[in-house]
């Protein structure tokens, strides 16, 4: 940050095969299932998701020759449905949300039990409520302990299934570090007991607490809008030429909003989960963004300089 007295790291979960941090629970997940005996050959994964551990799943299904069908909705891009085909996913799409909620993963959850059910031999990885699922960030926060040489004052880390959240606070905890916490959450999520509403990106946030939230594990939540995110994800592009998803930009303007409130010298760090070429039809296409925003987004003030740590 140019004009911050405290640093600011970047771990760029982009750099995973995959192109995001999603990888790891699915690596993991899968792992743990095939040991458990819960996977075998001719055995159908089935999970619900809206793209990044879609497509960690299809790549570790794809290298073990098994189906593998991913519960989508209309919100999930079309460049994530195509790595999905590409890796012999079958997709299938829920069109209409739940009638009770008027959101999607209500109704995604739905079919999940309902082609459940249509196949006998199957494995619902069940990224909300599956503790492979943090177990595999502490990996996360060790790395990022060790290239802070041993010292990290503030993590942001964005939530959706409270995964690398989780994960990450646990190891921070088992290691005896004052590390600070700050979740990164959506205008519009369940999360931490906020009023659902409509949401344009997907990749932070949801409309329905996982069940691997945990109280007490955030030390600070910092809710940011569509637009932010937005804002976010160009500023992060243009200053230091990071093309990253959604919930990065998120991630980037909740530094923002603590900027002055970080006290001198503190390590930061902030995990940027995903690549942006995912939404180059969204986020940086200037007409999507002026169709729903009006204007294009920018942050009102220097934002932070990162610096990338792979």
């Amino acid at each position: 940050m140019p004009d911050a007295p405290f640093e600011l790291h970047a771990k760029l979960e982009a750099l995973n095969p995959g192109g995001s941090i999603k990888d790891r629970p699915a690596r993991a997940i899968m792992r743990r299932a095939i040991d458990a005996g819960l996977v075998s050959r001719g055995t159908v994964v089935i999970e619900s998701s809206s793209g990044n551990l879609a497509i960690g799943l299809a790549q570790v299904c794809a290298y073990l020759g098994l189906r593998f069908i991913c519960v989508v909705d209309p919100k999930t891009t079309a460049p994530n449905v195509a790595i999905l085909r590409a890796f012999g996913a079958d997709v299938d799409v829920v069109e209409q949300p739940d009638p009770a909620t008027g959101e999607y993963l209500p109704a995604r959850l739905e079919r999940v039990r309902q082609l459940r059910a249509e196949h006998r031999h199957s494995f619902w990885p069940n990224q909300y409520a599956n503790t492979d699922n943090p177990l595999a960030h502490r990996q996360t926060m060790q790395e990022i302990v060790d290239a802070c040489d041993g010292r990290v004052d503030y993590l942001f880390c964005t939530v959706s299934t409270f995964g690398t959240l989780r994960g990450c606070a646990e190891q921070v905890r088992a290691l005896g570090l004052a590390t600070r916490i700050v979740a990164v959450d959506a205008v519009g999520s369940v999360i931490f007991g906020g009023a659902a509403a409509r949401r344009l990106i997907p990749g932070h946030g949801a409309a329905t607490r996982p069940g691997l939230f945990r109280d007490g594990l955030a030390d600070r939540v910092v809710h940011v809008s569509d637009r932010d995110c937005v804002a976010g994800c160009r500023a992060l592009v243009r200053r230091e030429a990071i093309l990253a998803g959604g919930s990065s930009g998120a991630a980037v303007m909740a530094v923002h909003r603590l900027r002055d409130e970080i006290p001198s010298g503190a390590r930061c760090a902030v995990i940027l989960p995903d690549r942006g070429e995912r939404y180059l039809e969204t986020i940086y296409c200037d007409a999507w963004v002026r169709e729903r925003f009006g204007e294009i987004p920018e942050l009102p003030a220097p934002a932070s300089a990162a610096v990338p740590m792979c």
